[in-house]
């Protein structure tokens, strides 16, 4: 925890977050509503104040915010023109930082504010992206106050459990992880321009590119990412040209009774010979006669799915609400910033053990739709609790995601809002289940000496709150199963 200078006089706060409306949430937190608010040098970037302790010490609290990066990396003046110098010297030109001249007034208000300052708390985001930015604001206030006591709120939700616990146990930044980001972004620099210059320069008069107007502006560029991404591309799209279809033959096999239509699947998958494949379809035709040789039953489990990553956040969303990905993460971070869930970009997909599983699903008992299973779940006598598995990934920054507080929909929200924080929320309480317990029946018959099976799945234990998604005309309609609703089952 922070050492507290001696005495009981209030020392003055400054306090930045990554963004503006992040600023504002942690101020109405921490203040409980009580705030001033005022304009900085920058219209969009407001400064906050109200009075706080932290620990025993009382703070004047000033909170202000920057908007992403502070600072931009680039070569110096003399290898910024393109035929300045051959591209092969980019690997070794100097580089520099520098605030861009639209963020100036952002730097302006930091250094004023941190002149009166005696510490200074980082709110950026808790990745090695925030840590970065975290240090070029440490650049900014130190360099007009020196003397700045320097800390770092770690935080995960803007929720006012985890603000207060953040400011009430700061740390200190991370050099290293910084560093990591300096290291990327130099990097990307380096070959990114150089290898831009060089392409654009070799094979601008090389091709007729049928563009309008501005051809010899026009720039090939090259990045780290999308090179190599582009070349998976190509490497695929060759390997689809060259590939030379084959016809090939199969059986197709039914039986329907009043109960419906079973399809059985040929042992043999296909054939490429045609006069087999005929000869043999013959053979079942004259022959129609199915003996049943084996039937086979045997348990099977359906795991509860890791805690939520972004990856598989993007995934789900995509496969059952169709948003595409970027969609998905501009809702996600909406509804973090709004207190409703964690943090929405993090590998992790495993719980710390401090985490207090039993609150969060504790929050959501009083929901219409999913509040009865969180309450069965919190029942011992139910049987159904059971810890999420360690999906085998932690970042070191952030837990999976997970609700952070209870709704059942403002008035805000699209219903994109809605199906994501539904998903997030049905998700965290699918992975603290049991598994859904279920019988399979594989059935075997012979017909003319050639082989088929046919399997089917039951549920006799149904621990998960199954949801069917299905979509007509764009609009989304949710279906739940339960045991005693099979008629529904079978329908879908």
């Amino acid at each position: 925890p922070p050492t507290m200078p001696p005495g009981g006089s209030a020392i003055r706060v400054l306090n930045v977050a990554e963004k503006p409306s992040v600023a504002k949430s942690v101020a109405e937190i921490l203040s409980r509503g009580g705030m001033q608010s005022r304009a900085g040098r920058s219209r969009y970037n407001r400064v906050f104040e109200f009075n706080y302790a932290i620990g025993a010490q009382a703070c004047h609290m000033l909170v202000t915010s920057v908007t992403g990066h502070l600072m931009e990396l680039d070569f110096d003046d003399r290898y910024r023109r393109w035929y300045s110098c051959d591209p092969a010297e980019l690997f070794h030109a100097p580089v520099r930082k520098a605030v861009p001249q639209d963020k100036q007034d952002i730097k302006r208000t930091l250094e004023e504010e941190a002149r009166t300052c005696q510490w200074l708390v980082l709110w950026l985001d808790c990745d090695r992206e925030g840590e970065n930015i975290a240090y070029e604001v440490v650049d900014i206030c130190a360099g007009a106050n020196r003397n700045l006591n320097i800390w770092r709120a770690r935080f995960s939700a803007l929720i006012p459990r985890e603000i207060h616990e953040a400011v009430q146990h700061l740390a200190r930044p991370n050099k290293l992880f910084a560093d990591a980001v300096d290291a990327r972004q130099e990097i990307d620099l380096r070959i990114g321009a150089s290898f831009t210059r060089f392409q654009t320069m070799l094979l601008k008069d090389a091709f007729v590119l049928d563009v309008s107007g501005e051809e010899r502006n026009m720039v090939l560029s090259y990045g780290p990412c999308q090179f190599p991404t582009l070349g998976f591309i190509v490497e695929r799209f060759w390997e689809i040209q060259a590939h030379e279809p084959e016809e090939f033959w199969t059986i197709n096999c039914s039986h329907t009774s009043d109960e419906g239509t079973a399809s059985f699947i040929w042992i043999r998958g296909h054939l490429f010979d045609y006069s087999s494949a005929v000869v043999i379809y013959e053979m079942c035709v004259h022959e129609p006669m199915a003996t049943v040789q084996n039937v086979r039953n045997q348990e099977k489990l359906k795991y509860p799915p890791y805690p939520l990553s972004t990856v598989e956040l993007q995934k789900r969303a995509s496969r059952c609400c169709r948003m595409s990905s970027e969609h998905t993460m501009k809702v996600a971070e909406e509804l973090y910033q709004a207190g409703f869930i964690s943090y929405p970009r993090t590998e992790t997909d495993s719980f710390s053990p401090n985490t207090d599983l039993h609150a969060i699903v504790r929050e959501q008992v009083d929901h219409p739709d999913w509040g009865t299973y969180a309450q069965r779940l919190l029942n011992p006598e139910e049987r159904l609790w059971r810890n999420p598995s360690n999906g085998g990934h932690d970042d070191k920054a952030h837990p999976p995601i997970h609700p952070t507080k209870f709704s059942t929909g403002e008035n805000n929200w699209s219903p994109d809002h809605k199906k994501v924080y539904e998903l997030v929320v049905r998700h965290f309480l699918a992975c603290c289940s049991q598994p859904a317990v279920g019988a399979e029946t594989t059935v075997e018959v012979d017909i003319a000496g050639e082989q088929f099976n046919a399997s089917g799945r039951v549920f006799l234990r149904r621990k998960i709150t199954w949801t069917f998604i299905v979509m007509t005309h764009g609009v989304v309609h949710y279906f739940q199963h339960t045991p005693s609703d099979s008629s529904l089952f079978r329908r879908l």
